[in-house]
């Protein structure tokens, strides 16, 4: 006779995954890189000087061209156009396409936003949520001893979470996270009077020099202030008398 097991409605525990392997995926995705020697690599956790580009290009130009001609719809295609040819130069070098793509979408939507609303300034407008969502989210992470910092940094030092068993380590990845929340905050008290003044010119030009310049910067400082204690080196013990 076959005997149906009583299956559990809320599925085997085993099957459910981690939060630490939860951890070790989104820190394998995050595109944070290390060096040979085991230290951050900011300049390619911040996709390089291609990334940087494609970062910066597509905001400068638009922000230059309105400068010039004051014409939206001219610079908002601009910007397209200039975000577009990333994702070319990416496709015909046959090199991943998913922050180039990303970042031309990002600068569809803003365009669509500021073509909606006719006020150039509301072309940063998305920035400003995003930005706010990621400071909650990062706050969030402290709240429930999870800061970010330690998922990222925790993966590069091949500490995996096992950090989260040491109250100074938890600390100073709190701090490590603290220091990247403040990187974004500090992008919203400089930018958004600007945006509120409508001065398209010094906000585009703060946005490019506060993007990921200043995002790397403070990557940085977060994985200086979160580095483990160095181990205590026993004294040499003195020789036999002579």
């Amino acid at each position: 006779m076959n005997q149906n097991p009583k299956q559990n409605p809320h599925g085997d525990a085993q099957d459910r995954p981690r939060p630490e392997d939860l951890a070790s995926q989104y820190a394998a995705r995050a595109g944070v890189k290390r060096t040979a020697h085991g230290s951050i690599d900011v300049l390619s956790s911040v996709g390089g000087v291609q990334g940087l580009s494609e970062s910066i290009v597509p905001g400068l130009v638009f922000t230059v061209l309105f400068t010039v001609t004051r014409d939206l719809m001219v610079s908002l295609v601009a910007a397209l156009a200039a975000a577009a040819v990333f994702s070319v130069v990416r496709l015909v070098s046959r090199r991943p396409l998913t922050q180039a793509l990303s970042g031309l979408i990002g600068v569809a939507f803003c365009a669509l936003v500021a073509l909606r609303t006719g006020n150039a300034e509301d072309f940063f407008l998305p920035g400003f949520y995003i930005n706010a969502a990621y400071i909650a989210a990062m706050a969030l992470s402290i709240a429930v001893r999870w800061p970010i910092a330690g998922v990222l940094f925790g993966f590069i030092r091949s500490e995996g979470t096992e950090w989260r068993k040491d109250p100074l380590r938890v600390r100073a990845y709190s701090l490590a996270t603290w220091i990247i929340i403040s990187v974004l905050a500090l992008r919203l008290a400089v930018q958004l009077p600007l945006y509120l003044a409508g001065n398209v010119a010094a906000l585009g030009t703060l946005r490019v020099a506060m993007g990921l310049p200043l995002y790397a910067l403070g990557l940085w400082l977060a994985w200086l202030v979160s580095r483990p204690a160095a181990p205590n080196t026993p004294a040499p013990q003195p020789g036999p008398a002579r």
